[in-house]
């Protein structure tokens, strides 16, 4: 695989790749406490079969501890194609759906890009998203959470706070993804040093806190009731929703290339309420109501809990392509902060 040629961009990889030998790590560490032997697997892809960069993922599925985990670095660049608006994109994207439902999910994302015309900047993005979210032990996790993002980043917390409620708010339904949001985007001060800090610090800050919300969340909670589980099913679906409907990383993503569609939705959860995600039909603003047509058909027909299995993912990835293909004015419906994210034309 070849990197890109960025001094910056090197540096970024290098900063990525150590946050994701610590999630890694860390919840490695927690599943082993509580007594299983949870592994991630290694995973590679390669854009353009190398010659642009490409990633690896971390990744594991239906174990003692996880529904599903992925821990994602990728560098994609275009060096040898200088007419591209972007330079390179480094970035590290995590998310951990925890198999009990009082442990909550977690997302981190810390991404770095570069503009052919000399601009760069920082994504970063840490939300912590429980299935019981209006339980007490969620509440306060969230406050937690919350707390060591404070401290991570005192000077900008406060505006980061309000831009991740507002970019994971979920205009449908009503409701947020999650109860602790930090989000910047395009994120610069011309300090490049305490910049690359502060999204160091900002991740080290979700890693650690998460896993010792995980390690008390398993403590103090014994084996889940079945209405826990079908809480946890139905924010799993809401989760799903969310992705596909609303994030535009994701579809960014899955607009400029196929070759990574299983790493991208890696962030999904291993089951939905496939009844649940069509009767959201009916609250979508148009045209997105064909959207959800296009995800409920991409999966198997069931009640309760189907399964989104890997086999799955490159169907949904299809199904969302064809739709902003068709609808491309869409992608101005979808999540932002007070800054509109760089979606696929950015790549052009």
């Amino acid at each position: 695989m070849i990197l890109a040629r960025s001094p910056a961009a090197a540096s970024a990889l290098a900063l990525v790749r150590a946050l994701q030998r610590r999630m890694v790590d860390a919840q490695q560490a927690v599943a082993r406490e509580r007594g299983g032997h949870d592994s991630f697997t290694e995973f590679a892809w390669l854009r353009d079969d190398g010659r642009h960069g490409g990633g690896n993922r971390w990744m594991i599925a239906d174990s003692g501890a996880f529904d599903r985990a992925s821990v994602n670095v990728s560098q994609v660049h275009y060096d040898d194609e200088p007419a591209r608006k972007l330079a390179s994109a480094t970035a590290l994207s995590t998310i951990i759906h925890p198999r009990h439902p009082h442990a909550p999910s977690v997302h981190v994302h810390v991404s770095w890009t570069e503009m052919r015309d000399g601009g760069a900047y920082w994504r970063i993005m840490a939300d912590l998203n429980p299935a019981l979210a209006d339980s007490a032990f969620a509440i306060a996790s969230g406050e937690r959470f919350g707390a060591a993002l404070r401290t991570a980043a005192p000077a900008i917390y406060a505006e980061a706070s309000r831009q991740g409620d507002r970019y994971f708010f979920i205009p449908a339904l009503g409701r947020h993804r999650g109860i602790s949001h930090f989000y910047l985007e395009q994120y610069a001060t011309g300090d490049a040093a305490a910049d690359r800090a502060l999204a160091d610090a900002v991740a080290h800050a979700a890693i650690d806190t998460h896993a010792a919300i995980e390690r008390d969340a398993l403590h103090d909670h014994g084996p889940p009731t079945a209405d826990e589980r079908a809480r946890q099913l139905a924010y799993h679906t809401l989760y799903f929703f969310q992705v596909l409907t609303l994030d535009r990383g994701t579809t960014s993503g899955l607009l400029v290339h196929d070759q990574n569609d299983v790493g991208i939705l890696a962030s999904l959860p291993s089951h939905v309420d496939r009844a649940l995600l069509a009767s959201w039909r009916s609250k979508v603003a148009a045209p997105f109501e064909q959207l959800v047509d296009a995800l409920v058909a991409a999966l198997p027909v069931g009640p309760g809990a189907v399964p989104v299995a890997e086999t799955t993912k490159p169907v949904l990835a299809t199904a969302l392509r064809g739709f902003f293909k068709a609808h491309p004015a869409a992608i101005d419906q979808q999540a932002r902060g007070d800054v509109v994210p760089p979606t696929v034309a950015n790549h052009r």
